[in-house]
């Protein structure tokens, strides 16, 4: 015998109940089977919604009544053939009078008890299942149609009542002697000894399939649902949950309990107790195996899920009277049972000072109440303190048999936690060493638990979550990057990097399971038009563990945003010297808060591209050394300008064709006037921890004063050739002293100067070529000579390369 129950979505309309009928057609093939079934989908919640409607003296109520019948009657002509429609049409409209008259009364008297709600919500269990069941017969299956009424007796305790399983156990086993064919039974509904009409409460019809299965010795019971079984984390938070394969009984009822939806712990009961196997399906995928529930311990996985809830509140019960004072704990848990407040989670102080309860946020008052009338004098002579309540918090548990014989999974969970961010506000762990749950800030929930799934079940490769801005040729170029070493990463670094967000100047886009790299998509009208403040609240919202902003443009307004994001927990990476230039103050902001929320921000590009200056620096104050001067060519076009002068071409023609192989900016007086070298010395001398302002930094433009002013780039170059002689006699004047032209930035004793010098040949700097920078590092442990860094200053690739390595020492850290 094969027990299996269908409900919610699977009878919501003639397509879905098709699909179910072709699955009982398969398993009638080798089985014999009994059909359990739910209300069709949505009509407990519009019954419930009507008698709300009645009771509140609204008339509206019979015209969504009317509705609900003909969704009934269309239903019936949908599936049952035409010789057959008149009396179960009958049966329908029978019923709805009875509804009818159960609700006008409820209009009249404005009130309902629980009672009268068992009576009323019983209808959709009694319509849907007598139509299927003679939509069935329509179909060549010989039923036989059963009101779980008849059978299941229980205690008169409406809304949830309590079942008699001896008389129960008789009566159905008495029935399946007495008749024949394939039993079509109710759901959720039961009676009392007195015939009164009870519910069996959240999850009903799930418990009404083991009641039977327990009672007949059934070889098993099916669950048809609309997921392919129980999944690994709620898959609306975490998108890269899976089907567990196999839970145990306690498994399954510890992650029920927790807030997997899918199965609840009445339900397992008394299948639980004969060890009959519980299968968890897809009717929409009838082909996936999905979720056993049995008896037995899959040894292969430390954990089996990560289960959640949320709006909860934490009630705190402390003060010097509890400890050491018997029976406190007993008098808590005696009130809050009394008021009927369910504790999900306890945590108490070893010092027994103070316990903490965390339960439904819509019971707190009632428990903080009962609590504090229980303790009125402890409290009112102060030996107690008032009850505290925090709200807006979120439990989370992960769940595993195999954690007791296996240490370190508590370890791995709160190192997930704590490296991205997440404040534990209560920790509580079974005796059993089944489950460790915590209590968390329910807007860290969804990054919490990605960082658990991924900690646990994906920890293979740690996920980085990347979001870029400026997607021009270094944003491409590093997506071009992370798509070619993606395999290597996986496999030599254990880092996967996912890119979930896309954004340029005008366009943005997202995509959950993030981007495809193979074919990088390109943004266009087709996407949402760019909005920096929806970019970030998406992302936020995301909420992905391990989350980067890359940021590849030379915008303020990004770099405005890099306080919002670090507050976010999201870590940056950036080329964008914007943030580290601007006043110190900012600077200053940025690198404490990134510090205090233990995220990272890091920004290597800044300076000299993808040379790794920054690092260099903050390692050697980190070990302690003093930088004494800096000297930098920090510009790879001025180098390049002033490198290929020397071979005899006029100064405006070798910025020409700079500009052409794309070294300087559009606008080369942007990099001329030596700005951006001052900007690039200004955050040296920051990471050297001098306190400089830009204005105070003493800067050589190399834009003739009547260039200045041109109204376009072309026009630049028309009037910069009327300077050439002036750039031709400062390169003889250096020649004529053995001498070469360089543009560099120095600083020393607090003092900072970006300009051009000639230097002697001896000097480091003489000898760069093309686009190379240099930067001569001289510290307290560097004196006699200099620390030398030197290579390529400029270019999309170089950049790109200092990026994505920047994005790789982020995985890194998280996987510490």
């Amino acid at each position: 015998m094969k027990i299996i129950k269908f409900g919610g979505s699977s009878v919501a309309n003639t397509e879905n109940i098709q699909k179910v009928f072709a699955i009982i057609k398969d398993k009638l093939k080798t089985h014999e089977i009994t059909v359990v079934f739910s209300a069709f989908g949505g009509v407990t919640e519009n019954l419930l919604t009507i008698a709300a409607l009645a009771k509140k003296g609204d008339q509206t109520y019979r015209v969504m009544l009317q509705t609900l019948e003909e969704k009934h009657m269309n239903l019936v002509r949908e599936l049952i053939p035409v010789h057959q429609q008149s009396m179960v049409m009958t049966y329908v409209k029978v019923r709805f009078n009875e509804l009818e008259d159960l609700f006008h009364g409820i209009f009249l008297i404005k009130e309902s008890s629980p009672r009268t709600m068992d009576y009323v919500v019983s209808f959709g269990e009694r319509l849907s299942t007598f139509i299927l069941s003679e939509a069935l017969q329509g179909n060549g299956i010989k039923t036989q149609f059963l009101d779980a009424r008849d059978v299941i007796r229980t205690n008169s305790r409406f809304g949830q009542a309590k079942v008699d399983f001896e008389v129960t156990n008789s009566q159905i086993q008495k029935f399946f002697k007495e008749h024949e064919g394939m039993k079509v039974v109710t759901g959720f509904v039961a009676s009392t000894e007195k015939g009164e009409t009870t519910t069996l409460g959240r999850s009903g019809s799930d418990y009404t399939s083991a009641i039977f299965a327990a009672a007949l010795n059934a070889d098993d019971l099916e669950i048809w649902t609309d997921v392919s079984g129980v999944l690994t984390s709620d898959p609306s938070l975490v998108y890269t949950a899976f089907t567990i394969p196999q839970l145990s009984y306690n498994e399954a009822m510890e992650l029920s309990h927790f807030g997997a939806k899918v199965i609840f712990p009445a339900t397992m009961q008394p299948a639980m107790r004969k060890n009959i196997p519980i299968y968890i399906k897809n009717t929409f995928a009838p082909e996936n195996p999905g979720t056993l529930i049995n008896g037995e311990v899959n040894k292969r996985s430390l954990i089996k899920g990560i289960s959640s809830m949320s709006k909860i509140s934490m009630v705190t019960v402390e003060g010097a009277g509890l400890m050491e004072t018997i029976g406190a704990s007993s008098r808590i848990f005696k009130a809050l049972a009394e008021a009927k407040v369910n504790i999900l989670l306890i945590s108490q102080a070893s010092s027994e000072h103070s316990i903490c309860l965390a339960i439904k946020s819509d019971e707190a008052a009632i428990a903080k109440e009962a609590i504090e009338s229980e303790f009125h004098y402890e409290i009112r002579s102060g030996e107690m303190e008032p009850v505290k309540l925090q709200h807006d918090l979120a439990t989370i548990a992960v769940v595993g048999e195999n954690m007791k014989q296996n240490p370190g999974a508590s370890g791995r969970m709160f190192r997930a936690l704590g490296r991205n961010n997440i404040n534990v506000a209560a920790i509580a762990q079974g005796s059993s060493e089944l489950n460790i749950s915590a209590v968390i800030s329910h807007q860290d929930l969804q990054k919490a638990l990605n960082a658990l799934h991924e900690a646990f079940f994906l920890s293979e490769n740690k996920v980085l979550h990347v979001f870029l801005i400026g997607t021009g040729l270094i944003g491409k170029t590093l997506l071009g990057m992370i798509y070619r070493r993606q395999e290597k990463l996986q496999k030599g670094s254990e880092l996967d990097i996912q890119v979930h967000g896309l954004a340029n100047s005008r366009y943005m886009a997202f995509h959950e399971d993030g981007f495809d790299l193979v074919d990088p998509h390109e943004l266009s009208e087709k996407d949402a038009k760019m909005d920096l403040e929806k970019f970030v609240r998406q992302m936020e919202e995301m909420n992905f563990s391990n989350s980067v902003l890359v940021d590849c443009t030379a915008s303020q307004t990004v770099a405005d945003a890099y306080e919002r994001i670090l507050q976010a927990k999201v870590a940056i990476v950036t080329p964008n010297k914007k943030a580290n230039s601007s006043s110190l103050a900012t600077y200053q902001k940025l690198k404490s808060l990134a510090k205090k929320r233990g995220v990272k921000f890091l920004y290597e590009t800044n300076v000299a591209a993808g040379l790794p200056v920054i690092s260099t620096l903050q390692d050697l104050m980190l070990s302690g050394d003093n930088v004494i001067r800096i000297e930098a060519v920090l510009s790879g076009s001025m180098n390049y300008i002033f490198s290929e002068l020397e071979n005899g071409a006029p100064f405006s023609e070798v910025v020409r064709k700079a500009k052409e192989k794309g070294y300087t900016e559009p606008d080369p007086r942007d990099d001329l006037s030596g700005m951006d070298v001052a900007r690039k010395i200004l955050i040296l001398g920051r990471e050297a921890e001098q306190e400089l302002e830009f204005d105070a930094i003493e800067v050589q433009s190399m834009v003739p004063e009547d260039c200045q002013n041109a109204k376009s780039v072309e026009e630049f170059f028309e009037k910069l050739q009327g300077h050439d002689a002036h750039f031709a006699q400062l390169l003889e004047e250096a020649k004529a002293k053995g001498e070469k032209l360089r543009f560099m930035a120095t600083l020393e004793n607090g003092k900072a100067k970006v300009g051009l010098n000639s230097l002697p040949q001896e000097h480091p700097f003489s000898s760069l070529k093309g686009s190379d920078n240099m930067i001569l590092l001289t510290t307290e442990r560097y004196h006699d000579f200099p620390m030398i860094i030197r290579g390529p200053g400029a270019g999309a690739d170089v950049t790109a390369a200092g990026v994505f390595a920047d994005v790789i020492r982020i995985g890194n850290y998280t996987r510490e």
